[in-house]
């Protein structure tokens, strides 16, 4: 092994996990709230949606599977979509309208409104996850945006926006499903363990 292969592995490691500490030491407050919307939305009998493109993509698909399967605890299965997997939809529309719209035909065919959409992009300026969160909010559904540096043309129409704060897409991304897995964690603590902690919130509008 050389010196220099190993230089950068270190230098890796060390540069994301100094954006990890920065990131959740900064947007601690935002996570929980995004984490506590979630979980009114679905105790609400709502849903949640995923989308991203690339490796977001696979996070869109990895988070939602974490949801309906299961996280850390036993509990019932939660319902949410990743709108990535569908390649009969992904094609038909992609082809009859364009790449553009991928996302937002599905947001209108599926979200109600108190659903959660949930747009990943490193970022922040994907045409169609701009189109799918625009047509979320025309229908009532609460979008949330991860996204790296600036937030890019996603923020304006993100009602939450955890926002990485660096522009390297690898560590942006190695960030976001950290904050994926959290938001799992906080989901189910508000569902199955500290349900009195929801209430207040479940009682409003």
């Amino acid at each position: 092994m050389s010196e220099e292969t190993r230089r950068i592995v270190l230098e890796h490691s060390a540069a994301g996990c100094e954006l990890r500490e920065r990131f959740f030491r900064d947007e601690v407050d935002k996570v929980v709230e995004v984490a506590r919307v979630m979980a009114v939305c679905l105790a609400r009998g709502g849903k949640l949606l995923f989308a991203g493109n690339g490796g977001s993509a696979a996070d869109a698909q990895h988070l939602a599977a974490e949801f309906v399967n299961r996280f850390l605890l036993e509990r019932p299965p939660l319902p949410a979509v990743a709108l990535t997997t569908d390649t009969s939809i992904l094609t038909a529309i992609g082809n009859d309208y364009g790449f553009e719209q991928v996302f937002e035909k599905q947001v209108l065919a599926l979200g109600a409104r108190g659903d959660v959409l949930c747009a990943i992009s490193t970022s922040g300026n994907s045409a169609n996850l701009v189109r799918a969160l625009r047509a979320a909010r025309e229908k009532g559904v609460v979008t949330v945006g991860m996204t790296g540096q600036g937030g890019g043309e996603m923020a304006p129409y993100c009602d939450h926006l955890l926002m990485v704060p660096g522009r390297h897409t690898p560590l942006v991304q190695e960030v976001q499903i950290a904050a994926g897995h959290m938001l799992c964690r906080l989901v189910d603590y508000y569902l199955f363990e500290a349900v009195m902690e929801l209430t207040p919130y479940l009682e409003g509008d």
